[in-house]
C-alpha cells in the first residue's frame, strides 16, 4: 500500500514538471512573454518598488491596484514573473560584477547581486562603478566630480541588459571592469523581428520585457522610445574611443571605453588610435598592415600618442607591442 502511494506520488510529481516544461516551451508560440507568465513563488513582497515608486511619483499608497496598472498582477493568475523579478528577494539571476587589475587573472573585487529587487541590485552596480570610474578634482575653492567613463552611458548599459535580457535563461548578466574599459555582457541576442542594424541606429524598438521596461521607464532610469543606443553614442561624441556593441545569436556585449579626449589628436592620430583600440596589444606590422599608412609614418604617429599618453608601448626590438592606454 505504502509502494502504491510512493508511485502515485512520483506520477503525479512527474506529470506537473512534465506540464511545467510544456508551458514553458510553448509560451513563445502562444504569443505569451515570460515575464507575464504566473509566478512560481506568490509570496512575494516589494518593499524596494514600493518605495521607489511612491517617491519619484508622488503616490500615497503602494498597493495592489497600482501592481495591476504595471500589470504584474491580475486577480486571475496572481503575480507574475515580471513582478518576480522585481520583488524584494528575486530568485532569477542577477549580476556578477569583477573588477580585474593588470590582468584578467587578477580579481580585485568580485560582487554577486542576486536575491534582492532588480531596482536595487541597478544601485548598487552604479554605486560599485563610482568607486572605480569617479573622482572628485579640486580647482581652487571648486569641487569638480569627473567621471572617467559616462556614468548615464553605464546606466543606460546596465538598465537596458536588465530589460531586455531573456529572463527564463539561467545566466547572470556579467560586468566585467577593467582600468580602460567596462564590459557588460547580457544572456540573449536582440529580439526577433529586429536586425543588428536596426538596434544600432535606433530606427526600431522591440522590448522583450515591456512590463519590467515601463517600470524602467517610470521611474526615470530609462527613455520610453529605445534610443539607449543612440544616447551612449552621444555620450563620446567628443572622445576618440567609441563604445563597442558585440551582438551574438545568445548576447549582447557593450564595452563602454574611458573616455580619451581627441582635441589634441589630429586626423591620422585619431586612425591610428582606433586601430590600436580595437585590438591590443599590436606590434607596428599589425597595425600598417590595417593602416593607411606607412612604417615610418605609423611609427611617428605611435610616438606622438604615447607622448600624449593614449598608447602605451611595451617591450622593445623585435617584440615591441603597443596598446591603448586611454
Amino acid at each position: 500500500m505504502k509502494e502504491s502511494r510512493t508511485l502515485e506520488y512520483k506520477a503525479a510529481e512527474t506529470n506537473t514538471f512534465l506540464k511545467t516544461v510544456s508551458a514553458f516551451a510553448n509560451y513563445e508560440d502562444r504569443n505569451i512573454r515570460f515575464e507575464e507568465l504566473s509566478a512560481d513563488e506568490q509570496n512575494l513582497t516589494f518593499d524596494v518598488l514600493g518605495s521607489r515608486i511612491v517617491e519619484h511619483l508622488g503616490i500615497e499608497n503602494f498597493d495592489y491596484d497600482i501592481l495591476k496598472t504595471l500589470n504584474l498582477y491580475s486577480d486571475a493568475e496572481g503575480y507574475s514573473n515580471g513582478a518576480a523579478i522585481l520583488s524584494d528577494k528575486s530568485s532569477f539571476p542577477g549580476i556578477d560584477i569583477a573588477k580585474f587589475g593588470d590582468s584578467i587573472s587578477i580579481i580585485n573585487k568580485r560582487v554577486t547581486l542576486e536575491e534582492m529587487s532588480i531596482l536595487e541590485s541597478f544601485e548598487k552596480a552604479v554605486e560599485i562603478y563610482r568607486d572605480y570610474y569617479q573622482y572628485e578634482e579640486i580647482m581652487q575653492s571648486l569641487r569638480k566630480t569627473v567621471e572617467r567613463i559616462p556614468e548615464a552611458a553605464f546606466r543606460e548599459a546596465v538598465a537596458n541588459a536588465l530589460i531586455h535580457r531573456t529572463w527564463d535563461v539561467n545566466a547572470r548578466i556579467r560586468i566585467m571592469m577593467f582600468d580602460d574599459r567596462i564590459e557588460i555582457l547580457s544572456p540573449g541576442g536582440l529580439p526577433e523581428g529586429i536586425s543588428k542594424e536596426e538596434y544600432l541606429s535606433g530606427r526600431i524598438s522591440v522590448p522583450r520585457n515591456p512590463a519590467i521596461c515601463n517600470v524602467f521607464y517610470r521611474l526615470g532610469i530609462v527613455e520610453m522610445f529605445g534610443t539607449g543606443v543612440l544616447r551612449i553614442m552621444a555620450l563620446y561624441s567628443g572622445s576618440a574611443s567609441k563604445p563597442d556593441f558585440d551582438i551574438a545569436e545568445n548576447s549582447i556585449k557593450v564595452v563602454l571605453p574611458v573616455i580619451a579626449d581627441d582635441l589634441d589628436m589630429t586626423k591620422d592620430e585619431r586612425s591610428v588610435y582606433k586601430i590600436v583600440s580595437e585590438t591590443q596589444p599590436m606590434s607596428i606590422s599589425d597595425i600598417t598592415a590595417i593602416s593607411d599608412f606607412g612604417k615610418s609614418k605609423v611609427t611617428g604617429i605611435l610616438k606622438n600618442l604615447n607622448e600624449k599618453g593614449a598608447v602605451a608601448i611595451e617591450g622593445n626590438g623585435r617584440g615591441t607591442k603597443y596598446r591603448k592606454k586611454l
